[in-house]
């Protein structure tokens, strides 16, 4: 049995500690909030228990839906139709189904063809290696023609990536875009799954299991470093304790790696500080009425400062009201991180007003403003070859964060699945007496 410690308690690391218990050894969980969940974590909206940072569940996520079984809340899983918007010259249209891409009346017919050829070839295919050293903007032009992607892509890569806009990896793009599409009940119906209670259901029921194993939870106790001796770790310092350890498994941010683990060599701390993070500020609006009919909204209008929003009550049930996300998406060195909370939030309802006029300024019911300094990593062509190696060459540590995922974006399904991987990848301690 090895003592483990896992640093982190979002999804990745919940889903670490969980299997190295599982595993047989024994796991002490750090985490610097209050609360075990990350960005999955729930908090309260007006009476409403809801996601900080919405979270969606589709066809796919396997892992999800096995680690879901384990736990014995299998039954928690929900489906539900859901459909796509775009705003754009003052209007509302439908979006994301054939149907609704023929109707579209910015775009010519050979330009209709192009973009439905694109999204097919884009759901059909398996394989990104042909896409990982160019960038989205070159493919998207390629297959679709300039005129598309300036109308409909680059308002949201200008204001989710701003100057990487340009440079971001035609591979990650794909991956989200089949994500999607082999979500849906048929070509015309998309179709998105919640859990029941939201994820803060499948939060609670790994922090029983965890505990149910013995494993010991330290919430609100940062780790301050990893410590190294002779080329291998030996336990992780917090400003309380030190926890002995021959395995850590970091889920932390990647910005972070180079102060938490000072004895790593040179180059490897050179590669995780080379990797770039987008910050989030996320506006939480709970409404008295419905924005739209529809689960997400793309926003192409040039001076509206929002890519989208995400009308999470048409995925999830939330009692009759609406809950709307307004996510900004932006470095956090840009001069508008700083704007204080009251201005993205009468910017954001202000925005949702323009979409649908009918909403009042009497419908807000309550609001919230989350901030995430290091909520999106910027994968640039050739990312894959950035991505350092999850066992580092600190014998017993291993380090992963949503990075890590690529090509595929951040999502719980994926969280699992890696945290799984770094706990079966373990290696126990050497007996008295066995060779080293």
């Amino acid at each position: 049995m090895a003592r483990v410690v896992v640093l982190g308690a979002g999804a990745m690391g919940l889903a670490a500690a969980h299997r190295a218990l599982a595993l047989g050894h024994a796991v002490t969980l750090l985490e610097a909030a209050p609360e075990p969940g990350g960005m999955a974590a729930h908090f309260d909206l007006g009476g409403l228990s809801i996601e900080r940072f919405y979270h969606f569940v589709c066809r796919s996520d396997h892992p999800t839906f096995e680690l879901m079984e384990e736990l014995g809340i299998g039954d928690t899983m929900r489906w539900r139709p859901t459909s796509m918007g775009c705003f754009t010259a003052g209007r509302l249209f439908d979006w994301g189904n054939p149907l609704a891409l023929l109707r579209f009346p910015y775009l010519s017919w050979i330009e209709k063809l192009r973009y439905g050829l694109f999204a097919y070839v884009s759901v059909r295919r398996d394989r990104w290696d042909a896409l990982e050293n160019i960038s989205a903007r070159d493919w998207i032009e390629r297959w679709c023609g300039r005129s598309v992607y300036e109308r409909l892509w680059r308002p949201l890569f200008d204001l989710k990536f701003y100057e990487h806009a340009d440079h971001i990896s035609a591979a990650w793009i794909w991956t989200r875009i089949r994500r999607i599409g082999r979500s849906r009940r048929s070509l015309m119906q998309e179709e998105l799954g919640y859990i029941e209670g939201g994820s803060q259901t499948l939060v609670d029921a790994l922090m029983a299991a965890i505990r149910a194993a013995g494993g010991a939870v330290r919430l609100a106790e940062p780790a301050l470093e990893v410590v190294v001796e002779d080329g291998r770790v030996t336990g992780v310092r917090t400003a309380s304790a030190f926890h002995p350890a021959d395995a850590v498994i970091s889920t932390v941010p990647t910005p972070f790696v180079s102060r938490l683990v000072p004895s790593l060599p040179a180059a490897s701390r050179a590669a995780y500080e080379a990797i770039r993070n987008i910050g989030v500020v996320c506006v939480v609006l709970k409404l008295a009425r419905p924005v739209t009919r529809h689960f997400w909204v793309n926003v192409a209008e040039p001076d509206l400062p929002i890519p989208g929003i995400i009308e999470f009550s048409n995925l999830r049930p939330v009692g009759g009201e609406s809950v709307v996300y307004v996510p900004y998406y932006m470095p956090a060195e840009n001069p508008l991180w700083t704007r204080s909370d009251a201005a993205f939030l009468a910017e954001a309802f202000a925005a949702i007003r323009r979409i649908n006029p009918q909403v009042a300024e009497g419908d807000l019911v309550a609001s919230h403003v989350g901030r995430l300094r290091h909520a999106q990593p910027v994968c640039p062509p050739g990312f894959a070859a950035m991505i350092p190696p999850v066992q580092t060459p600190v014998t017993g540590l291993q380090i992963a964060d949503t990075c890590f995922y690529y090509p595929e974006d951040r999502g719980i399904a994926e969280s699992i699945r890696l945290g799984d991987t770094m706990a079966r990848a373990i290696v126990m301690p050497k007996g008295p007496g066995e060779a080293a």
